[in-house]
Protein backbone atom coordinates (compact mmCIF):
# COMPACT_ATOMS: atom_id res chain seq x y z
CA UNK A 1 0.00 0.00 0.00
CA UNK A 2 1.02 3.35 -1.27
CA UNK A 3 1.63 6.03 1.15
CA UNK A 4 0.33 9.34 -0.17
CA UNK A 5 2.49 12.13 0.01
CA UNK A 6 1.40 15.55 2.39
CA UNK A 7 1.68 17.76 -0.55
CA UNK A 8 -0.25 15.47 -3.02
CA UNK A 9 -3.55 17.27 -2.13
CA UNK A 10 -2.83 21.07 -2.57
CA UNK A 11 -0.85 20.12 -5.99
CA UNK A 12 -4.67 18.14 -7.71
CA UNK A 13 -6.70 21.75 -6.22
CA UNK A 14 -4.15 24.40 -7.31
CA UNK A 15 -4.71 24.34 -11.00
CA UNK A 16 -8.91 24.47 -10.40
CA UNK A 17 -8.27 27.20 -8.14
CA UNK A 18 -6.11 29.10 -10.97
CA UNK A 19 -8.71 28.50 -13.02
CA UNK A 20 -11.45 29.87 -10.78
CA UNK A 21 -9.28 33.02 -10.40
CA UNK A 22 -8.59 33.26 -14.14
CA UNK A 23 -12.55 33.00 -14.71
CA UNK A 24 -13.16 35.50 -12.05
CA UNK A 25 -10.93 37.73 -13.13
CA UNK A 26 -12.24 37.30 -17.02
CA UNK A 27 -16.05 38.42 -15.92
CA UNK A 28 -14.48 41.26 -14.17
CA UNK A 29 -12.51 42.35 -16.93
CA UNK A 30 -15.49 41.75 -18.82
CA UNK A 31 -18.07 43.38 -16.57
CA UNK A 32 -15.30 46.46 -16.40
CA UNK A 33 -15.45 47.30 -20.33
CA UNK A 34 -19.32 47.35 -20.67
CA UNK A 35 -19.56 49.64 -17.79
CA UNK A 36 -16.37 51.94 -19.65
CA UNK A 37 -18.15 51.06 -22.67
CA UNK A 38 -21.74 52.52 -21.33
CA UNK A 39 -19.51 55.63 -20.02
CA UNK A 40 -18.20 56.56 -22.90
CA UNK A 41 -21.08 55.90 -25.24
CA UNK A 42 -22.42 58.53 -23.30
CA UNK A 43 -19.66 61.54 -23.41
CA UNK A 44 -19.70 60.99 -27.60
CA UNK A 45 -22.07 63.58 -29.49
CA UNK A 46 -22.32 67.36 -30.24
CA UNK A 47 -22.64 67.96 -26.13
CA UNK A 48 -19.11 68.28 -24.71
CA UNK A 49 -19.19 65.80 -21.66
CA UNK A 50 -16.42 63.76 -19.70
CA UNK A 51 -16.99 60.53 -18.24
CA UNK A 52 -16.55 62.49 -14.78
CA UNK A 53 -19.24 64.39 -15.87
CA UNK A 54 -21.60 61.20 -16.54
CA UNK A 55 -20.59 59.38 -13.19
CA UNK A 56 -21.43 62.72 -11.59
CA UNK A 57 -24.87 62.85 -13.06
CA UNK A 58 -25.86 59.37 -12.66
CA UNK A 59 -24.92 59.86 -8.83
CA UNK A 60 -26.85 63.14 -8.89
CA UNK A 61 -29.83 61.04 -9.31
CA UNK A 62 -28.65 58.14 -7.21
CA UNK A 63 -28.54 61.20 -4.26
CA UNK A 64 -24.45 60.77 -4.35
CA UNK A 65 -24.15 64.52 -4.32
CA UNK A 66 -24.89 67.61 -6.63
CA UNK A 67 -23.01 67.14 -10.11
CA UNK A 68 -22.84 70.94 -10.75
CA UNK A 69 -24.30 69.94 -14.82
CA UNK A 70 -26.88 72.47 -16.09
CA UNK A 71 -30.13 71.69 -16.65
CA UNK A 72 -29.43 70.51 -20.42
CA UNK A 73 -26.60 68.92 -19.80
CA UNK A 74 -28.17 66.30 -17.01
CA UNK A 75 -31.28 66.10 -19.31
CA UNK A 76 -28.66 64.90 -21.94
CA UNK A 77 -27.19 62.47 -19.98
CA UNK A 78 -30.08 61.02 -17.99
CA UNK A 79 -32.96 61.26 -20.23
CA UNK A 80 -31.85 60.92 -23.49
CA UNK A 81 -28.30 59.17 -23.49
CA UNK A 82 -28.17 56.80 -20.42
CA UNK A 83 -31.59 55.01 -21.17
CA UNK A 84 -30.09 54.64 -24.78
CA UNK A 85 -27.54 52.91 -24.32
CA UNK A 86 -28.51 50.93 -21.54
CA UNK A 87 -30.99 49.72 -23.60
CA UNK A 88 -28.85 49.10 -26.69
CA UNK A 89 -26.30 46.78 -23.97
CA UNK A 90 -29.49 45.11 -22.80
CA UNK A 91 -30.82 44.36 -26.85
CA UNK A 92 -27.40 43.18 -27.33
CA UNK A 93 -27.16 40.61 -24.55
CA UNK A 94 -30.56 39.18 -25.11
CA UNK A 95 -30.33 39.02 -29.08
CA UNK A 96 -26.75 37.19 -28.41
CA UNK A 97 -28.60 35.28 -26.12
CA UNK A 98 -31.11 33.93 -28.04
CA UNK A 99 -28.75 33.21 -30.80
CA UNK A 100 -26.87 31.11 -28.71
CA UNK A 101 -30.65 29.11 -27.38
CA UNK A 102 -31.15 28.58 -30.56
CA UNK A 103 -28.32 27.29 -32.25
CA UNK A 104 -27.76 24.66 -29.53
CA UNK A 105 -31.89 23.22 -29.75
CA UNK A 106 -31.66 23.67 -33.43
CA UNK A 107 -28.39 22.55 -33.93
CA UNK A 108 -28.22 24.82 -36.94
CA UNK A 109 -25.11 27.37 -36.92
CA UNK A 110 -26.88 29.58 -38.94
CA UNK A 111 -30.08 29.99 -36.52
CA UNK A 112 -30.61 33.30 -34.67
CA UNK A 113 -33.24 34.63 -32.62
CA UNK A 114 -36.05 35.92 -35.88
CA UNK A 115 -35.86 32.01 -37.06
CA UNK A 116 -39.26 31.64 -35.75
CA UNK A 117 -40.91 34.47 -37.66
CA UNK A 118 -40.86 36.43 -34.40
CA UNK A 119 -39.45 39.75 -35.92
CA UNK A 120 -41.77 39.44 -38.63
CA UNK A 121 -44.71 39.09 -36.64
CA UNK A 122 -43.55 41.94 -34.08
CA UNK A 123 -42.98 44.50 -37.41
CA UNK A 124 -46.75 43.20 -38.52
CA UNK A 125 -48.28 44.25 -35.03
CA UNK A 126 -46.41 48.15 -34.67
CA UNK A 127 -47.23 48.64 -38.44
CA UNK A 128 -51.10 48.16 -37.26
CA UNK A 129 -50.90 50.55 -34.63
CA UNK A 130 -48.57 52.93 -36.62
CA UNK A 131 -49.87 53.20 -40.01
CA UNK A 132 -53.69 51.56 -38.70
CA UNK A 133 -54.19 53.59 -35.70
CA UNK A 134 -55.36 49.93 -34.25
CA UNK A 135 -56.52 51.15 -30.91
CA UNK A 136 -57.09 54.68 -31.34
CA UNK A 137 -54.14 55.80 -29.19
CA UNK A 138 -55.12 53.15 -26.57
CA UNK A 139 -51.97 50.68 -27.79
CA UNK A 140 -48.53 52.08 -27.78
CA UNK A 141 -46.02 50.87 -30.63
CA UNK A 142 -44.21 48.42 -28.67
CA UNK A 143 -47.58 46.87 -27.25
CA UNK A 144 -48.36 46.56 -30.61
CA UNK A 145 -45.25 45.14 -31.80
CA UNK A 146 -45.23 42.81 -28.83
CA UNK A 147 -48.72 41.23 -29.54
CA UNK A 148 -48.11 41.13 -33.06
CA UNK A 149 -44.31 38.60 -32.20
CA UNK A 150 -46.41 36.48 -29.87
CA UNK A 151 -49.09 35.95 -32.62
CA UNK A 152 -46.94 34.86 -35.00
CA UNK A 153 -44.84 32.74 -32.71
CA UNK A 154 -48.33 30.78 -31.86
CA UNK A 155 -48.81 30.07 -35.59
CA UNK A 156 -45.51 28.93 -35.89
CA UNK A 157 -45.80 26.49 -33.30
CA UNK A 158 -49.03 25.50 -34.54
CA UNK A 159 -47.92 24.81 -37.71
CA UNK A 160 -45.03 22.64 -36.21
CA UNK A 161 -47.06 20.56 -34.69
CA UNK A 162 -49.58 20.20 -36.91
CA UNK A 163 -46.36 19.06 -39.12
CA UNK A 164 -45.56 16.43 -36.75
CA UNK A 165 -42.78 18.76 -34.40
CA UNK A 166 -38.90 18.01 -34.44
CA UNK A 167 -36.53 20.72 -35.17
CA UNK A 168 -36.14 20.98 -38.81
CA UNK A 169 -40.38 21.28 -39.02
CA UNK A 170 -39.97 24.19 -36.98
CA UNK A 171 -37.22 26.29 -38.80
CA UNK A 172 -39.59 25.66 -41.85
CA UNK A 173 -42.58 26.72 -40.15
CA UNK A 174 -40.60 30.35 -38.99
CA UNK A 175 -39.48 30.33 -42.63
CA UNK A 176 -43.18 29.78 -43.28
CA UNK A 177 -44.41 32.61 -41.05
CA UNK A 178 -42.17 34.93 -41.60
CA UNK A 179 -42.61 34.84 -45.14
CA UNK A 180 -46.14 35.41 -44.21
CA UNK A 181 -45.68 38.22 -41.87
CA UNK A 182 -43.58 39.65 -43.93
CA UNK A 183 -45.94 40.20 -47.03
CA UNK A 184 -48.64 41.32 -44.35
CA UNK A 185 -46.22 43.68 -43.82
CA UNK A 186 -45.21 44.97 -47.10
CA UNK A 187 -49.08 45.10 -47.89
CA UNK A 188 -50.75 47.85 -45.43
CA UNK A 189 -47.36 50.25 -45.90
CA UNK A 190 -48.16 50.17 -49.31
CA UNK A 191 -51.92 50.18 -48.75
CA UNK A 192 -52.10 52.43 -46.30
CA UNK A 193 -49.14 54.43 -45.54
CA UNK A 194 -48.49 58.23 -46.96
CA UNK A 195 -44.77 59.03 -47.57
CA UNK A 196 -43.73 60.06 -44.26
CA UNK A 197 -45.53 57.12 -42.70
CA UNK A 198 -43.70 55.08 -45.05
CA UNK A 199 -40.29 56.20 -43.81
CA UNK A 200 -40.66 56.13 -40.30
CA UNK A 201 -41.93 52.65 -40.38
CA UNK A 202 -39.37 51.44 -42.86
CA UNK A 203 -36.56 53.04 -39.92
CA UNK A 204 -38.06 51.15 -36.99
CA UNK A 205 -38.01 47.76 -38.98
CA UNK A 206 -33.88 48.23 -39.59
CA UNK A 207 -33.49 48.63 -35.91
CA UNK A 208 -33.60 51.85 -33.89
CA UNK A 209 -33.09 53.15 -30.67
CA UNK A 210 -33.98 56.77 -30.71
CA UNK A 211 -37.07 56.19 -28.77
CA UNK A 212 -35.50 54.78 -25.79
CA UNK A 213 -37.13 55.51 -22.36
CA UNK A 214 -36.56 54.48 -18.83
CA UNK A 215 -40.15 51.93 -18.79
CA UNK A 216 -38.08 50.17 -22.26
CA UNK A 217 -35.17 49.87 -20.37
CA UNK A 218 -36.47 48.67 -17.09
CA UNK A 219 -39.05 45.65 -18.68
CA UNK A 220 -36.27 44.81 -21.28
CA UNK A 221 -34.19 44.46 -18.59
CA UNK A 222 -36.14 42.32 -16.77
CA UNK A 223 -37.29 39.81 -19.02
CA UNK A 224 -33.18 39.94 -19.83
CA UNK A 225 -32.35 38.66 -16.60
CA UNK A 226 -34.76 36.19 -15.97
CA UNK A 227 -34.40 34.71 -19.11
CA UNK A 228 -30.65 34.37 -19.12
CA UNK A 229 -31.84 32.62 -15.29
CA UNK A 230 -33.89 30.26 -16.77
CA UNK A 231 -31.04 29.42 -19.61
CA UNK A 232 -28.44 29.02 -17.09
CA UNK A 233 -30.48 26.80 -15.24
CA UNK A 234 -31.38 24.59 -18.34
CA UNK A 235 -27.27 24.74 -18.96
CA UNK A 236 -26.37 20.99 -18.59
CA UNK A 237 -29.29 20.28 -20.92
CA UNK A 238 -28.30 22.89 -23.60
CA UNK A 239 -24.51 20.67 -23.38
CA UNK A 240 -26.53 17.20 -23.94
CA UNK A 241 -28.33 19.00 -26.75
CA UNK A 242 -25.09 19.00 -28.84
CA UNK A 243 -24.83 15.15 -28.97
CA UNK A 244 -28.54 15.17 -30.22
CA UNK A 245 -31.86 14.42 -29.03
CA UNK A 246 -31.59 10.21 -28.35
CA UNK A 247 -28.21 11.00 -26.57
CA UNK A 248 -29.98 13.64 -24.44
CA UNK A 249 -32.95 11.95 -23.50
CA UNK A 250 -30.76 8.83 -22.50
CA UNK A 251 -28.87 11.21 -20.31
CA UNK A 252 -32.18 11.59 -18.62
CA UNK A 253 -33.05 15.22 -20.19
CA UNK A 254 -36.78 15.55 -20.49
CA UNK A 255 -36.50 16.60 -23.85
CA UNK A 256 -39.55 17.96 -25.12
CA UNK A 257 -40.03 20.16 -22.28
CA UNK A 258 -36.81 21.82 -21.72
CA UNK A 259 -36.91 22.39 -25.80
CA UNK A 260 -40.30 24.30 -25.49
CA UNK A 261 -39.46 25.79 -22.13
CA UNK A 262 -36.62 27.64 -24.06
CA UNK A 263 -38.25 28.03 -27.37
CA UNK A 264 -41.10 30.13 -25.63
CA UNK A 265 -38.35 31.76 -23.07
CA UNK A 266 -36.72 32.93 -26.64
CA UNK A 267 -39.81 34.01 -28.40
CA UNK A 268 -40.59 36.35 -25.31
CA UNK A 269 -37.80 37.78 -24.88
CA UNK A 270 -37.09 38.58 -28.96
CA UNK A 271 -40.80 39.69 -29.03
CA UNK A 272 -40.51 42.09 -25.60
CA UNK A 273 -36.60 43.48 -27.50
CA UNK A 274 -38.19 43.87 -31.31
CA UNK A 275 -41.00 45.54 -29.53
CA UNK A 276 -38.62 48.23 -28.16
CA UNK A 277 -35.74 48.49 -30.61
CA UNK A 278 -37.23 47.21 -33.75
CA UNK A 279 -35.84 44.38 -35.83
CA UNK A 280 -31.99 44.21 -35.40
CA UNK A 281 -30.00 41.63 -36.99
CA UNK A 282 -26.83 39.37 -36.90
CA UNK A 283 -26.43 40.35 -33.54
CA UNK A 284 -27.94 36.88 -32.51
CA UNK A 285 -26.47 34.95 -35.37
CA UNK A 286 -22.34 36.52 -35.39
CA UNK A 287 -21.64 36.82 -31.87
CA UNK A 288 -22.50 33.46 -30.35
CA UNK A 289 -19.92 31.99 -32.51
CA UNK A 290 -17.13 34.74 -31.68
CA UNK A 291 -18.05 33.86 -27.94
CA UNK A 292 -17.81 29.88 -28.82
CA UNK A 293 -13.98 30.74 -30.49
CA UNK A 294 -13.34 32.12 -26.96
CA UNK A 295 -14.48 30.19 -23.98
CA UNK A 296 -15.90 27.34 -25.49
CA UNK A 297 -18.87 25.45 -26.26
CA UNK A 298 -20.01 24.94 -22.38
CA UNK A 299 -22.98 26.72 -21.65
CA UNK A 300 -22.68 28.01 -18.17
CA UNK A 301 -19.58 29.90 -19.40
CA UNK A 302 -20.58 30.72 -22.88
CA UNK A 303 -23.94 32.16 -22.25
CA UNK A 304 -22.96 34.73 -19.71
CA UNK A 305 -19.95 35.90 -22.47
CA UNK A 306 -22.10 36.16 -25.20
CA UNK A 307 -24.57 38.37 -23.33
CA UNK A 308 -20.96 40.65 -22.32
CA UNK A 309 -20.20 40.43 -26.00
CA UNK A 310 -23.67 41.45 -26.97
CA UNK A 311 -23.93 44.16 -24.71
CA UNK A 312 -20.41 45.53 -25.72
CA UNK A 313 -21.02 45.42 -29.66
CA UNK A 314 -24.51 46.75 -29.81
CA UNK A 315 -23.69 49.83 -27.39
CA UNK A 316 -20.46 50.85 -29.49
CA UNK A 317 -22.90 50.10 -32.85
CA UNK A 318 -25.63 52.12 -31.81
CA UNK A 319 -22.93 55.05 -30.74
CA UNK A 320 -21.92 54.35 -34.63
CA UNK A 321 -25.17 54.69 -35.72
CA UNK A 322 -26.18 57.98 -34.07
CA UNK A 323 -23.14 59.83 -34.75
CA UNK A 324 -21.51 58.50 -38.26
CA UNK A 325 -23.67 60.70 -40.27
CA UNK A 326 -24.16 63.64 -37.95
CA UNK A 327 -27.21 65.09 -37.62
CA UNK A 328 -28.92 61.89 -39.44
CA UNK A 329 -28.88 59.02 -38.50
CA UNK A 330 -28.54 55.68 -39.36
CA UNK A 331 -30.92 52.35 -38.42
CA UNK A 332 -28.78 50.43 -36.36
CA UNK A 333 -29.69 47.42 -38.10
CA UNK A 334 -28.01 48.72 -40.97
CA UNK A 335 -24.57 48.38 -39.17
CA UNK A 336 -24.98 45.32 -37.69
CA UNK A 337 -25.18 43.64 -41.18
CA UNK A 338 -22.29 45.88 -42.70
CA UNK A 339 -20.32 44.22 -39.71
CA UNK A 340 -22.11 40.97 -39.46
CA UNK A 341 -21.70 39.99 -42.96
CA UNK A 342 -17.88 40.05 -43.38
CA UNK A 343 -17.57 38.61 -39.52
CA UNK A 344 -20.01 35.76 -40.79
CA UNK A 345 -18.09 35.03 -43.84
CA UNK A 346 -15.09 34.98 -41.76
CA UNK A 347 -16.83 32.57 -39.24
CA UNK A 348 -17.87 30.11 -42.28
CA UNK A 349 -14.37 30.51 -43.52
CA UNK A 350 -12.83 29.18 -40.50
CA UNK A 351 -15.26 26.17 -40.06
CA UNK A 352 -14.57 25.13 -43.32
CA UNK A 353 -10.56 25.63 -42.94
CA UNK A 354 -11.32 23.50 -39.61
CA UNK A 355 -13.21 21.02 -40.99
Amino acid sequence: MHEIAPDARPTVILPARAGRVARGLLWAGGLLALALSIAGAITIGPADLSVSDVARGVGQHLGLGDAGLTRIEDGIVWDLRLPRTLLAAVCGAGLAICGAIMQSLLRNPLADPFVLGISSGASTGAVLVMVLGIGSGAISLSVGAFGGALVAFALVVLLAAGAGGGTDRIVLAGVAGTQLFSALTSFIVTSSADAEQTRGVLFWLLGSLSGADWADVALSATVAGGALAICLLSAPALDAFAFGQDAASALGIPVAGVRALLLVVTALLTATLVSAAGAIGFVGLVLPHAARLLVGPGHRVLLPATALIGAIFLVWVDTAARTVLDPQELPVGVVTALIGVPAFAAILYRRRAIA
